[in-house]
């Protein structure tokens, strides 16, 4: 009882002299004792505001990268350090969040050091607004060693998990660039993904590859003074997995997609409007690039058609295509000054002719990697084959795999899943469906010229020569080229398949006598 008095007593001294002794003196003390408290305690304390200055109009960038960056951490350990946490989720993600509780502590480690997380929250007086802060405590010897480095941790990590965690969306320009925003957006929710992706192998992981050095790569893209972007030209015949690919993409990396559509652009402006409006770590799209003649045709052509329209053969350069796209402004798109607005981006060109594309649009520093895609090979279809029936082997694999190496009787992936699809329900009839599809092929081939060269030709390819890196000058050298002449070379083609057709049908026979058809 002595204790609790004397107590009392102290607090109605301190009182008193609260009330007798000047602000200003009160101050000094106060000052006094928090300099003394810090001088004793072996932590330093780093507050984070919600807002930026006094009028607490501008957001604090970094408040918003601690909220990220704990919502990244493995979220039983963050409950196990706080008691109480606050849960949410937003209409743009798909993700939980959670936020740590007002005058709540997590704990981190970063290096072997222990350091914390508080969150502080108060009411302003005479109103109905909150003061939010975050309040960092970390060893104070160590504490010029780890701040700056933890505050680079908590900001990578929690652009990451942004990246990660939000909805994406899938953009199309509208035609009012000029005006407004020029782009509308759904929710991209596309599920191709590189392991339903029906491709070979060797190419799926060099694509993966290359696309997880890209997005690693700012460092290095800084370092070398170049645009941290990449272009993909994805050519091949209809059906042959360009838009599958790229939805994986997207996918892989987390990435919005933006379809640009270039019969809604008016002119190059708009064109440089839409570019702007893009935002980092997106995929922009131009499908069936050779299919715009103003764009791909022969500039000799154009040249001569403009002269030829222009009275005493003066020259017509300033009529300049005002009104309409012009190839300049589209390779200015891809890689001239304007392409810097950003970072992280990557541009892609799908067409079913390579060889109609301007050959400017796809060198290097705008297309750095063409991917041609065409008939299914034996992986691919297995792949097909898991996804849509569910088996792994069949005895009618070996005569698809028969058909494929005979360049003639491959099908595209979509004639393939489509065939799958509509027999899901039994394995059996849709393999022979299947095969029955190739043998057709193969007979209806017989009666084509032998000089024709198609997409069928790079089946035979490995899959190193599908991917290539580099510009159109060794097109000519290409694989899919030269296996028009080895068709060529070699005896009769007729004969040839005829010889085939015969042993597809004995295989097929004794399939069937094996499980008693």
């Amino acid at each position: 009882m002595e204790i609790l008095s004397q107590m009392w007593s102290l607090l109605g001294l301190l009182t008193v002299l609260q009330n007798i002794l000047p602000t200003q003196l009160l101050s000094l003390l106060h000052s006094i004792y928090e300099s003394l408290q810090d001088l004793i305690s072996p932590y330093s304390y780093f507050d984070i505001p919600e807002f930026n200055g006094y009028c607490g109009v501008e957001i604090n960038d970094l408040y918003r990268h601690i909220n990220l960056y704990l919502n990244s951490v493995n979220p039983s350990t963050s409950a196990a350090a706080c008691r109480r946490l606050t849960l949410s989720r937003s209409k743009s993600s798909n993700h939980i969040s959670f936020t740590v509780a007002p005058n709540q502590t997590v704990h981190d480690t970063f290096n072997g050091h222990s350091l914390s997380w508080t969150h502080h929250v108060e009411t302003v007086q005479d109103s109905l607004e909150e003061k939010r802060s975050f309040s960092l405590k970390l060893p104070k010897r160590h504490c010029t060693a780890l701040l700056s480095p933890y505050l680079n941790h908590v900001t990578s990590r929690a652009e990451e998990f942004e990246r990660v965690s939000r909805e994406r969306r899938l953009f199309t320009n509208n035609g009012n660039a000029s005006y407004e925003s020029g782009w509308v957006s759904v929710p991209f929710r596309h599920p191709s993904t590189f392991e339903t992706l029906a491709l070979e192998p060797q190419l799926k992981k060099q694509i993966m590859e290359d696309l997880k050095s890209f997005a690693n790569g700012r460092d290095f893209y800084h370092r070398v003074g170049r645009a941290w972007k990449r272009g993909y030209l994805l050519y091949g015949p209809p059906g042959s997995g360009k838009s599958s690919l790229i939805a994986a993409m997207a996918n892989y990396l987390c990435y919005d997609v933006y379809d640009l559509e270039l019969t809604k652009v008016t002119d190059n402006s708009e064109l440089r409007a839409l570019l702007i409006q893009t935002t980092s770590r997106s995929i922009i799209v131009i499908e069936d690039i050779d299919c715009s003649v103003d764009l791909t045709a022969d500039r000799m052509l154009k040249s001569t058609r403009k002269r030829s329209h222009t009275p005493n053969g003066k020259d017509s350069g300033n009529e300049e295509e005002s009104g309409r796209v012009t190839l300049s402004g589209l390779l200015n798109f891809t890689d001239g000054l304007w392409s810097c607005c950003g970072e992280e981006r990557i541009i892609v060109f799908t067409t079913n002719h390579r060889d109609n594309v301007d050959p400017a649009l796809v060198r290097c520093g705008r297309m750095d990697v063409h991917v041609s895609l065409g008939n299914c090979g034996m992986h691919a279809f297995k792949v097909l084959a898991m996804n849509y029936l569910g088996i792994e082997a069949h005895p009618l694999f070996d005569v698809v795999e028969s058909c494929i190496r005979s360049g003639t009787g491959a099908l595209t992936p979509a004639q393939i899943g489509e065939i799958m699809l509509r027999n899901r329900g039994n394995a059996d009839i849709a393999m022979k469906e299947v095969v029955g599809t190739m043998q057709a092929k193969i007979l209806s081939s017989g009666t084509q010229k032998e000089h024709l060269i198609d997409y069928e030709d790079t089946v035979t390819r490995s899959p190193q020569s599908v991917l290539a890196v580099g510009s159109p000058e060794n097109w000519d050298s290409s694989p899919g080229r030269s296996g028009g002449k080895r068709r060529k070379e070699g005896g009769s083609n007729c004969e040839k398949k005829a010889r085939f057709l015969v042993r597809l049908r004995s295989l097929t026979k004794s399939d069937s006598g094996r499980r008693g058809v």
